[in-house]
């Protein structure tokens, strides 16, 4: 089994269409949520205190999905193509 782990900024509400995309595709074993376990501080005197991030709530998710190595790459793909719809803004790690 391969692993692809992504991390999604943007809307709860977007992030849980894509989990649902995701569950649904040919080869994907699990698709599992993980907890963020590095505090993400921000500075009140920060030249990026008050910005729209972090005002409106929108959250940084973590995902890390089992899937059979023939089907990671439309993985990716499908998973790209939801968070254009879905205002997410995704980013592929390796580790989180």
């Amino acid at each position: 089994m391969a692993h692809v782990r992504l991390r999604a900024t943007g809307p709860r509400s977007g992030f849980e269409v894509l989990v649902i995309a995701l569950h649904g595709l040919e080869g994907v074993q699990s698709v599992e949520e993980v907890a963020d376990l590095m505090p993400h501080l921000d500075d009140e005197d920060s030249s990026s205190a008050g910005l729209v991030d972090d005002a409106a709530g929108a959250g940084l998710h973590a995902l890390e999905i089992e899937v059979s190595p023939p089907f990671a790459e439309t993985v990716r793909t499908i998973s790209d193509e939801v968070a254009a719809r879905q205002g997410l803004v995704l980013e592929y790690v390796d580790d989180f």
